[in-house]
């Protein structure tokens, strides 16, 4: 397994380890004695989900004030387009982003702190997209805004994806007050 640094602090790319012949492949998608080994922050995940996305769907960008929720995500069927955003009040990278392509065929995992912003959009006929998190989904702590907010310079690989009525309401994220985010 190889766990690699971003530009953002604490948001890690990981390419796991994967045992591959002609029958298919295994790799531990999840080991805390390895992956902290590896690097990997002391965590503990208290809830997994699973969604299932159509082509053109992107969902985000996200996160809880409250109870803010780190997330180890990755792709089982399909592909995404997968981002993190900055969104501490007085980080160094507040409002920067890191994306990457996770795939059913290259295996990637990305680490999203807590306090970080989540969004994904999907590349393939479809995908599942698999996550494990630090804390409970608490859907009054939730927050968002707009994800094609120019300031963030996320280089989304599509111009027209299908939304959900929440997430075509956001707001950029100059435009949310400071109270509402969290803080570095």
């Amino acid at each position: 397994m190889k766990i690699n640094k971003t530009t953002l602090e604490g948001v890690l790319h990981i390419e796991p380890k994967v045992f591959g012949d002609a029958r298919g492949f295994f790799l531990e998608t999840y080991n805390k004695e390895r992956y902290m080994a590896a690097g990997f922050p002391d965590v503990d995940f208290i809830q997994d989900n699973h969604s299932r996305s159509s082509k053109g769907v992107l969902r985000g960008l996200h996160f809880q004030l409250n109870n803010p929720q780190g997330k180890l995500v990755q792709v089982a069927t399909g592909t995404v387009f997968d981002v993190a955003v900055d969104i501490r009040t007085g980080s160094p990278t507040f409002g920067q982003s890191y994306g990457c392509i996770l795939s059913e065929e290259n295996h990637h995992q990305l680490w999203i702190p807590p306090k970080f912003a989540h969004g994904f959009c999907v590349l393939s006929d479809t995908a599942y997209f698999c996550y494990k998190c630090t804390d409970y989904y608490h859907p009054d702590d939730e927050g968002g805004f707009l994800w094609r907010d120019a300031a963030l310079g996320i280089d989304w690989p599509l111009s027209d994806p299908l939304l959900s009525e929440k997430d075509k309401a956001y707001a950029c994220l100059a435009d949310i007050d400071a109270s509402m985010l969290p803080s570095y």
